[in-house]
């Protein structure tokens, strides 16, 4: 390569692979946005549509018929050779890997446009038509086919042509729009959709072939260079552009330079790095981000000032040379060679104490790094010094100072150890500034980069928290919250959203609901209210007896009605169990009595459950019809088979069985285990089985009183059958807390006992207010108070 007079050797492969990159995959969206938009107001406004556009070019439609004719003739020429104008560009330019992209857009668009209802319609002409133009020409205007195919072609096309002939052709191909309104031809919407489509095949074609690699202005590099005193004689291709930068090695003639590094961005190469700052500023607080960088060509000054300011410390492990803008989009940044072996190297050979040593020079001149990882900290004759400095801010805040702290303590805890990092950190920085930052020493303050640049991050951060507790005498570290939402807003934003959600069905039916409480008891209805409130105390009691009786029962009797609303509010009733094991926690069991104890007040409530809707069932066989709940027996045959089917499956499948004897069989024996611990004290038993009953029945009992303020005559087993076998077949609705699956199977079950339906649809409504949702709307004040109290 010749620069200036002057040979300049360039060793290696230039060439960049073909990227995807986030410009492909924003051009698809909006598309994708486009093409939705003109086919749902088409849709939606089309003869409003067509009315306007008519009007319109009736008011701008000027030309006389024949003025009209020569507009579409030369304009219908344009557009007809434009294909075939592209086609030459990219063979003039010898873009020979782009001929497929482009035949298979214009086929697909094409395609997409001649799909209806009844197959494929080739293009059809209207050559004889009195009411349209008499020129052969216009006629290919009246087709979306080709307009879509034109609008393919030079989608695909765009990335690989000069960018003043894609505007120039582009600009022609949309002139369509105005011309059809002035010379009042025909209504662009069936063009507008060739358009959209055309578009959006276009960019599909483009992501999954890929954008072309740009031309590489070394001259305007090795000019830089030179301008700042480095004069280039060679450069060797260390990386190819891609994912990052395209990195060279530059030699210089005088053998007291020592070689330089040059780093070459084309256009597009950080288009991600915008949207990773976006994503970060939403999801974390202001003071934890650094200021956002406009442009690529900031992003690079940002690191060569940073390398600069951090050099003037003596602790950076290179020195800038020149960073400069290029041609077509590029932007340069040289510097001097890395100085220093990676930490990871030679930490064997370095103190520990040294690393912090040269972190406390950065830290007295309030400068941040960032990005701590062990690839960026080099030794060289002993000296610890710092690179990257893609992630550095002068003048940080305290939070991304203690953020440093954190990540360097990952960092030095993997390679040398907790104890020894902790310690040496503690000797350097003092025990205040460690232990402020070890509350960062979790996974949503330690940054991503930083996490997988160790092995086993979650056991290094662990073992670093736990030697800062040691060493600084502290019984607990409070964790840091970074983001701008914390985790108890989030669930409690999902809980509202969710509770919207289920209360919408109910909300339909008030009005009826209403009209029917107007001849309703009032007495039974608060019998109803107070039974209800019983339900709460026996769950506490089950639950207070599992966790054997060490926790306080009236908290648990309180947060009893939190819980249902976290368990009426998110599918399956997870949100509960959730609940009542951090409830346990926070009353001084530890994570395993916690869990253990929610798991065996469940599994005593399943058996309870199966055991009296046996009961009843029996003792309703004797009086009461049951056929109604009994499927037919080739039903009964084929639940049958399915579940030897499935049993066949879980025993022939190794996997499966894996699974089974993994997952399942300990933890079945471990319940197991439990129950038969429980059951050698029989007060605890006692106490565990009449809560979990008492919830049951109590249930069962607010449903027979709801009846009955309704002018209802049914019996108390009859109820109790009923909604056990209701609440049973309900269990498997994907909606929270069974909405509307529990209304529905409650309400049949009652009719198919005789209840009129003036009865039975408000007596379950009452049924569901009293014990469903008048305890989801106080349990929402509820769950704030043991927030605030800190017992959740």
């Amino acid at each position: 390569m010749l620069v200036d007079g002057r040979q300049v050797t360039v060793t290696g492969d230039l060439l960049q692979p073909l990227t995807r990159r986030t410009n492909d995959i924003l051009r698809v969206a909006l598309s994708g946005a486009l093409l939705t938009a003109v086919i749902t107001s088409s849709l939606v406004t089309r003869t409003r549509w067509d009315e306007l556009e008519k009007s319109i070019s009736r008011i701008v439609g000027v030309l006389t018929p024949t003025q009209s004719d020569v507009v579409y003739l030369v304009y219908g020429l344009a557009v007809l050779a434009l294909p075939f104008m592209i086609l030459i560009g990219l063979i003039l330019a010898r873009q020979w890997r782009l001929l497929v992209p482009y035949a298979a857009a214009a086929f697909l668009a094409v395609l997409a446009l001649s799909i209806t209802g009844k197959g494929l319609a080739a293009p059809k002409w209207h050559f004889d038509l009195s009411d349209r133009l008499r020129t052969v020409l216009a006629q290919f205007l009246d087709d979306p086919r080709w307009i879509g195919m034109l609008a393919a072609v030079l989608t695909v096309s765009g990335p690989w042509l000069p960018a003043r002939w894609r505007h120039w052709w582009w600009t022609l191909l949309l002139a369509f729009i105005p011309i059809h309104l002035v010379v009042s031809a025909i209504v662009p919407a069936r063009s507008l959709l060739g358009l959209a489509v055309g578009w959006f095949v276009g960019a599909l074609v483009i992501l999954v072939s890929g954008t072309p690699a740009l031309e590489v202005p070394l001259d305007g590099a090795v000019r830089a260079m030179a301008k700042r005193g480095f004069v280039v004689t060679g450069l060797t291709v260390l990386r190819p552009a891609g994912s990052g930068p395209l990195i060279l090695s530059a030699a210089t003639e005088d053998p007291e330079d020592d070689t330089a590094v040059v780093e070459m961005y084309g256009p597009h190469q950080r288009s991600g790095g915008a949207l990773r700052q976006a994503w970060l500023l939403f999801r974390l607080r202001g003071s934890e981000t650094a200021p956002l960088q406009a442009s690529m060509r900031r992003a690079v000054e940002h690191r060569a000032l940073m390398a600069i300011a951090i050099g003037d410390l003596g602790v950076a492990n290179t020195s800038t040379i020149a960073v400069g803008s290029l041609d077509r989009g590029w932007t340069l940044y040289a510097h001097k060679r890395i100085r220093g072996a990676p930490l990871a190297e030679c930490h064997t050979s370095t103190p520990v104490a040294e690393v912090w040593e040269s972190l406390h020079k950065l830290q007295e001149h309030q400068i941040s790094h960032g990005d701590l990882r062990d690839r960026e900290i080099t030794v060289s004759n002993g000296a610890v010094f710092f690179g990257g400095f893609g992630s550095a801010e002068y003048g940080a805040n305290d939070n991304q100072l203690q953020s440093d702290i954190a990540q360097l303590l990952v960092t030095t805890t993997a390679l040398y150890g907790a104890d020894d990092a902790v310690e040496a950190a503690i000797s350097v920085l003092g025990k205040d500034a460690v232990l402020k930052a070890s509350r960062r020493l979790t996974k949503t303050a330690v940054p991503k980069h930083i996490r997988d640049s160790v092995n086993d991050a979650k056991g290094v951060i662990s073992r670093s928290r736990a030697a800062v507790m040691r060493q600084t005498g502290t019984e607990k570290i409070k964790s840091e919250n970074v983001t701008r939402f914390s985790r108890s807003q989030l669930i409690q934003m999902v809980l509202l959203v969710a509770l919207v959600y289920v209360a919408y069905p109910f909300i339909s039916t008030v009005p009826t609901f209403f009209n029917a409480l107007s001849r309703a008891n009032w007495w039974w209805a608060l019998l109803g209210l107070v039974i209800s409130a019983s339900t709460y105390v026996g769950a506490a009691a089950a639950l207070w007896a599992s966790a054997d009786e060490s926790v306080n029962f009236w908290r648990l009797s309180i947060a009893q009605v939190a819980n249902t609303f976290a368990a009426t509010t998110t599918p399956a009733g997870v949100g509960g169990l959730a609940l009542s094991t951090r409830i346990l926690q926070k009353s001084g069991l530890s994570t395993t009595r916690a869990t253990t104890a929610v798991a065996l007040q469940q599994s005593m409530q399943v058996i309870m459950h199966v055991l009296l809707l046996i009961f009843f069932s029996t003792a309703a066989g004797a009086s009461t019809d049951l056929s109604h709940f009994v499927p037919k027996s080739t039903m009964l045959y084929l639940i049958a088979g399915v579940a030897f089917g499935l049993v066949g499956i879980f025993l022939l499948i190794p996997n499966v069985r894996r699974w089974l004897a993994a997952e399942v069989a300990p933890k079945l024996k471990e319940i197991t285990t439990d129950i038969i611990e429980v059951a050698r004290e029989p007060k605890r038993l006692s106490l565990i089985v009449l809560g979990c009953a008492g919830t049951t029945l109590g249930a069962a009992l607010a449903l027979w009183v709801s009846v009955e303020a309704f002018g209802g005559s049914v019996s108390f087993v009859t109820v109790t059958v009923v909604t056990m076998v209701g609440g049973t077949l309900a269990s498997a609705a994907p909606t929270p807390g069974g909405v509307g699956a529990v209304e529905a199977a409650l309400i049949g079950g009652l009719a198919a006992f005789g209840v009129p339906a003036a009865v039975a649809v408000p007596s379950v409504l009452l049924y569901r207010v009293l014990t469903c949702w008048l305890p989801v709307f106080v349990g929402w004040p509820v769950m704030q108070w043991l927030t605030r109290n800190d017992m959740v």
